[in-house]
């Protein structure tokens, strides 16, 4: 029996010890963790294909530009005897036609655009465009990551703060009650008293028990952000919530917001694309030319062989459907210009918008420290005096826990203010798209 509880006993070590092992630890600031997301992000492996999609489309214009060279060859043989009629003297005096049961074809043909009515260039200049707008759009991903990582790293270090006040607030009222279980055994108390202070601890440890919950979330929704282990434990580092000391003027953000927003810079890029395909459009009812050249080998045994025939020249082509049809593609890409013209207005007036109302909410998280710091002062007043007062005789329990619990959520309330108002400031820095990516 005892060899089986040894077994046993060194089976739960183990297990103990894999499981320490298993949940790996590892310490980051906000920027670290930042750039991990980034580097990390599925959504920008979805944008880096995006801008190799528009690349591949401005290669596929460049192309349009440089001379076409085909080189075609073919040979048949003909089982059947054919019909041959010349109508012209052979000079054989009237032998029959020859024998032909084999033919071979072979062609080289270049073609280089001379004029196409500006398609050829303003495709080049648009799909640069296009480029440029996907890029632009990148790194306005990259802003919006950076804000869901700050997001979720406060979310992280607000219940951190919060286990740990109420691990410290535990500790005391669990000391609290073994004193006033000595009072209870003294007669010094009545029984409901001291059942009512252990009342209080286990809703102190109900509540460690959410927030311990609530970090586990936090926790696992920042490791799949960042691309680590799920099972890595985050050590948050709490020097971020000093950030937005200074906060300018609100026109100073909108003014930063019209200069420095990508998805702005993305739809102007996009703009100019749209007005480059309208001239585009516009050049399909005018004629295009291009300089041809080409050479022609022919074997015809016993009948014909043609080589050395080279030929130069110039080739116009007009389509003259174009004069009783609508050009459709014109309409459409004037229908485009005016949906961007519409969404640039549109994204003005939301950028406007964004700006005022994260103004309003930084000022108003920055004031909300203030008065949690005022309440704080004032929850830890109360206690000290509530105690002394229970001490003497001069409260009741029910006082002086209700003033316990008050101090718990002052206290925890001001890491919280404190933690809000330096994510809001992030938030305003992302509506100016401003905001530093280390």
């Amino acid at each position: 029996m005892k060899r089986i509880n040894n077994s046993v006993l060194a089976l739960s070590l183990f297990m103990g010890m894999a499981a320490i092992h298993a949940q790996e630890k590892k310490q980051l600031t906000l920027d670290e963790a930042v750039q991990l997301g980034i580097q990390n992000s599925k959504n920008l492996k979805i944008d880096a294909a995006k801008i190799e999609e528009a690349t591949a489309d401005l290669l596929e214009a460049k192309n349009r530009q440089l001379p076409e060279l085909k080189v075609s060859g073919s040979y048949m043989y003909l089982p059947t005897k054919p019909t041959v009629d010349l109508k012209i003297s052979t000079g054989s005096g009237g032998a029959g036609s020859p024998e032909v049961h084999q033919v071979a074809y072979g062609s080289v043909n270049l073609s280089v655009p001379i004029y196409s009515g500006g398609k050829i260039k303003y495709g080049i200049q648009s799909a640069k465009y296009l480029v440029e707008a996907s890029k632009l759009s990148t790194e306005n991903d990259k802003i919006a990551i950076a804000y869901n990582v700050a997001q979720a790293y406060n979310n992280l270090f607000k219940a951190n703060q919060s286990i740990k006040v109420l691990e410290e607030n535990l500790t005391a009222s669990q000391k609290r009650d073994e004193t006033f279980l000595k009072l209870e055994n003294n007669g010094v108390i009545a029984r409901n008293d001291r059942l009512k202070a252990n009342l209080q601890t286990s809703n102190i440890e109900l509540q460690l028990l959410e927030a311990k919950n609530n970090y586990n979330i936090a926790n696992i929704n920042m490791d799949l952000l960042l691309g680590i282990p799920e099972t890595t434990e985050i050590e948050v580092d709490q020097n971020y919530i000093d950030e937005g000391s200074d906060v300018k003027t609100v026109d100073y953000y909108v003014n930063e917001a019209k200069e420095n927003r990508k998805d702005l810079q993305a739809l102007a890029q996009q703009r100019k694309a749209a007005a480059l395909g309208t001239k585009s459009a516009k050049a399909e009812n005018l004629p295009s030319i291009a300089f041809t050249g080409g050479y022609v080998a022919a074997d015809i045994p016993k009948f014909l062989t043609v080589y050395n025939a080279v030929n130069v020249g110039v080739g116009i082509s007009y389509n003259l459907s174009n004069i009783w049809k609508e050009n459709s593609s014109l309409r459409q890409s004037q229908a485009r210009e005016q949906q961007l013209a519409a969404n640039d207005e549109l994204l003005n007036d939301n950028i406007k918008l964004d700006v005022n109302r994260e103004y309003q909410n930084t000022d108003y998280s920055k004031k909300r420290i203030a008065v949690y710091e005022k309440a704080a002062e004032q929850a830890n007043e109360n206690y000290r005096i509530t105690k002394n007062k229970y001490d003497n005789g001069l409260a009741t329990m029910t006082e002086l826990l209700d003033a316990d619990a008050a101090q718990i959520s002052s206290n925890v309330g001001v890491i919280n203010a404190k933690a809000d108002a330096a994510l809001a400031y992030r938030k305003l820095l992302q509506t100016t798209g401003t905001l530093t990516i280390k």
